[in-house]
């Protein structure tokens, strides 16, 4: 059974393993969240999270030990769970983990040993990049699902409101080169306004923009959706599915294998 913590229409997960669900993007997903079980923990804080906004997802708690989560999720996978892939995602950005490197030998271990057949992804904001552990263990797993929501400062800030005042584009890209396209990139694109100001990520020469990055990052996928559940902030949009699959044959002509998800 999917657990789930309801708060002013955002969900929290409040285990360390959740699922098995249905990945819009990965099939049958067991999900594994490295952050507090009461609250949030990211180096983001996109207006389109489905777990809400930091501040109103403050935590109280430590995150789970390295041995909590391989007994999580051997425990689970001894009831028979049979996922198509094993997916660190949860309440915030599952790198920030200070045992994040470990933690994927131990997956990688239990998957080996009890389920052969799963894929193992990891659902990132992009941030960490920059630490030699985090890519290096990174690296060792089967799929990275790594954020790239716009190509321009003026624009990932709006949308992905980074935490850090000196966190740039061309440093997101620079990290993301670090996996020299082994690697999936994911880009929400939405419509509306915050705070007074309107967002929009979907427009052409944003969109050009986007591919520009793109054709330096050399992503061998990139998965283009939209907003699909309850956000915390209220003024922005789901981008119609007519303009979605317009970007979509754009990045294809581009040159790059896409995946669409509205």
């Amino acid at each position: 059974m999917l657990s789930l913590r309801l708060k002013m229409a955002t969900i929290l997960f409040d285990k360390i393993i959740y699922g098995p669900v249905h990945s819009r993007r990965l099939g049958l997903s067991l999900g594994i969240n490295l952050s507090p079980a009461d609250g949030k923990r990211c180096t983001f804080d996109c207006i389109y999270c489905e777990c809400g906004l930091n501040a109103e997802r403050k935590t109280h708690s430590a995150a789970p030990s390295r041995e909590d989560v391989s007994k999580a999720l051997i425990n689970s996978l001894e009831q028979g769970v049979k996922p198509d892939v094993i997916t660190f995602s949860g309440n915030g950005e599952p790198t920030m983990h200070p045992h994040f490197a470990e933690i994927i030998d131990d997956v990688i271990s239990i998957r080996n040993t009890r389920c052969k057949h799963a894929k193992i992804a990891v659902i990132s904001n992009s941030t960490m990049l920059h630490k030699p552990l985090i890519i290096s263990a990174l690296c060792k797993v089967d799929d990275n699902l790594m954020k790239f929501d716009a190509g321009s400062d003026k624009l990932m800030r709006l949308i992905d409101s980074p935490l850090s005042n000196d966190f740039t584009v061309e440093q997101l890209i620079t990290d993301l080169c670090r996996f020299d396209g082994r690697l999936t990139v994911q880009t929400m694109f939405l419509h509306g306004e915050h705070n007074g100001v309107s967002v929009d990520n979907t427009g052409d020469a944003d969109v050009e923009q986007y591919i520009a990055a793109l054709h330096r990052i050399r992503p061998y996928k990139v998965m283009l959706y939209t907003i699909n559940r309850e956000t915390p902030v209220k003024t922005i949009y789901k981008t119609s599915a007519e303009t979605l699959n317009a970007i979509a044959a754009k990045v294809s002509a581009a040159g790059f294998e896409v995946v669409v998800s509205g």
